[in-house]
């Protein structure tokens, strides 16, 4: 069957037309539609983020590092300042020839040739206006021969900035720390492109390092017009920075710098406490190092030197430093003794050793004392007291009063790290060792040895609570101070301590080279000696060997703590003398600690017997240092053997100390 044949009408071809047209219209419209929306998106809602992207590809921004704050002691007196800095940069799009360029700026600064190689490494790398930095910390003649010569040195930009300055040097050194331009870990974990601005630094260390959002201050900037190639088209308006704050320290620098000088040629550390705001008032470690050496940028030779010293003097002692307290405990225990019912009158005979088994437990007398209440053997520092009380009681009795005198704690302060140190008793020797605690371990933490540890802070502290009978806590900012509390001891039995340790460098007690030479005020205090060594019976029986004889890693370590005046206590100190071992009578603990408490009230007097023996230790710390670093440079030309540590006082027979405990 036939399909009937379609008839196409013109009225249906009009139909299919019109359909068609509006579809495509439609379509049209609709493409118009979203064109005008994306165009009214993009100058309308979108205007603002293009117009600063069509500004950042004609303008571009020159970073200008910020001044630092300043760090100032409790006078205001500076600790750590900026100084004016000369600098040298080249801009990459402006050299014409660069060769001839970098030679004429080899010439007039003197640069070496491994900094010329830097250079160029570093313009390799660099685009358009961005600098690229010559030579930094100029002085005023290299500075103005570049300066005078702009003319004929296209590309080279001449600029006055701020460095970092320490007046007190290495007197300061673990105090403040020290600056340096930033890693290239630092950038990566913040990308702030101020950290790859030549010029800029950050801090590295000490309260430069823990103070850095405080001290960096805002950074200024200079805008200049660039092509979209990054030629430079003119110099825009520029941005001044903003300085960072500045931090104001409870510290002397008058005192900080006096107590490292007195220090001399030890290895060790000096912390000094005001009882009435709990502010540290000196916190030295020493031998030290420069921080304006670190701030220039510090040689291979110096930083190797530095590194190599068996004094250390990369390490802040007085809180990393940690040391078996020795005798500068005994006070503290015998307040922990009183607190457990012993009566202060009752005596120990010392007959120069105690038998416990099999072990045998020495006095630092070999003949003994003779019976001791608790003032004398606080006084003459006898061990027997001490071990004998201690195996009465059990060393747990003891231990919670240590913690609370502040050993074993971590304090608040801006700090880049602290060692804790150890307050031993029986549930720490089971937890840590897996060991019951033993008679023998009682008595030799009853003398401040076996497993007990501190820093030089914590001692100091440990004075400060003594002296006072509060929780003194430590600050080391102006003004920060808070009302401490009272200690949960009876006030009669502070009063008892603090009467033998009066009678320790006034009555006839093994202090009695720190006694006082300023009218009205006396001095109370501890003497101390820790041993690095085992002595075994038979050294004993031969005589034991003295501590000039030892290398310097083997002689024991030399405290003292002290407070005065001893009626009304003002101030507290700590000194520890890393390997001191008593073997040089001014640079013994006892004749530093009474300088440096001498200071606080008479400055005169402490400053004119330091001027008595300085230079008998070769000098102040600069000339020592500098005199050092040359002997290390003659010794590396082959010409002496390489120094390790400072060399011994002149004529150190006429000078020895005293045996003291």
């Amino acid at each position: 069957m036939k399909r009937p044949k379609k008839i196409v009408t013109e009225a249906s071809q009009s139909f299919t037309f019109t359909r068609r047209a509006l579809l495509l219209g439609g379509l049209q419209g609709g493409v118009g539609a979203v064109l005008a929306g994306r165009l009214a998106w993009l100058s309308i809602a979108e205007n603002e983020h293009y117009a600063l992207l069509s500004e950042s590809n004609r303008v571009n921004l020159t970073l200008i590092p910020p001044r630092r704050g300043w760090i100032v002691d409790r006078q205001g007196k500076p600790i750590a300042i900026n100084r004016t800095d000369f600098r040298v940069d080249l801009i990459p799009d402006r050299i014409v020839d660069k060769d001839k360029l970098l030679g004429d700026l080899q010439a007039l600064l003197q640069l070496p040739e491994e900094e010329m190689q830097r250079i160029r490494d570093d313009l390799e790398e660099a685009q358009g206006f961005k600098p690229v930095q010559v030579a930094e910390d100029l002085d005023w003649e290299k500075y103005a021969a570049v300066s005078v010569r702009l003319n004929d040195l296209p590309g080279v930009s001449p600029m006055r900035g701020y460095s970092r300055f320490y007046p007190d040097g290495a007197a300061v050194g673990h105090l403040v720390g020290y600056v340096g331009a930033a890693s290239a870990k630092d950038y990566e974990e913040s990308k702030d492109p101020l950290l790859i601005t030549p010029g800029f630094k950050v801090g590295k260390d000490g309260l430069e390092k823990v103070m850095e959002p405080t001290l960096r201050g805002t950074p200024g900037a200079k805008r200049v017009e660039v092509t979209a190639r990054g030629k430079l088209v003119k110099e825009l308006t520029t941005r001044s920075d903003v300085p960072g704050h500045t931090l104001k320290l409870s510290i002397d620098a008058g005192l900080q710098t006096y107590a490292a000088r007195r220090l001399g040629t030890n290895s060790g550390s000096v912390v000094v406490i005001d009882l009435a705001t709990g502010g540290l008032l000196a916190f030295v470690s020493m031998p030290s190092y420069d921080p304006n050496s670190f701030s220039d940028g510090i040689g291979r030779d110096e930083w190797k030197m530095l590194s190599e010293d068996d004094h250390i003097p990369l390490m802040n002692k007085a809180v990393l430093g940690l040391y078996p307290p020795g005798s500068t405990v005994k006070p503290m225990n015998a307040l922990a003794l009183l607190e457990a019912g012993v009566d202060p009158r009752d005596r120990v005979v010392c007959a120069g050793a105690l038998r416990v088994g099999n072990g045998l437990f020495h006095c630092h007398k070999k003949r003994g004392h003779g019976p001791l209440d608790m003032k004398n053997a606080v006084m003459q520092s006898c061990d027997i007291y001490f071990y004998e009380m201690s195996r009465r009681l059990g060393y747990d009795r003891i231990a919670p009063v240590a913690k609370a005198m502040g050993l074993g704690q971590k304090f608040d302060l801006p700090l880049v790290s602290q060692r804790y140190g150890t307050v031993p008793d029986s549930a720490w020797k089971l937890k840590k060792y897996h060991q019951p605690w033993t008679i023998p371990d009682s008595l030799n933490a009853s003398i401040g040895q076996g497993y007990v540890l501190a820093n030089p802070l914590q001692m100091a502290v440990m004075a400060s609570r003594l002296a006072s009978g509060r929780e003194i806590k430590p600050s080391m900012f102006f003004g920060h101070d808070k009302p401490a509390a009272p200690l949960p001891y009876s006030a009669e039995h502070f009063a008892i301590v603090r009467d033998a340790m009066y009678g320790v460098v006034n009555e006839g007690g093994t202090g009695g080279a720190a006694r006082m030479q300023v009218p009205g005020v006396a001095l109370a205090a501890k003497t101390g000696t820790a041993q690095v060594r085992r002595i075994t019976m038979a050294e004993r029986a031969g005589g034991v060997l003295s501590n000039a004889s030892l290398p310097f890693r083997m002689r024991d370590h030399a405290h003292f703590i002290c407070f005065a005046p001893a009626d009304n206590p003002r101030y507290a100190a700590s000194v520890v003398l890393e390997h001191g071992g008593h073997t040089v009578r001014n640079l013994d603990s006892p004749m530093t600690g009474r300088d440096i408490m001498t200071y606080l009230f008479d400055p005169d007097r402490a400053m004119k017997s330091l001027a008595e023996v300085e230079p008998t230790w070769g000098g102040d710390i600069a000339t020592r240092m500098a005199a050092k670093a040359e002997a290390w440079k003659l010794a590396k030309a082959g010409a002496t053997p390489l120094p390790t540590s400072t060399p011994t006082p002149a004529d150190p027979g006429a000078n020895v100390a005293a045996a003291v405990d």
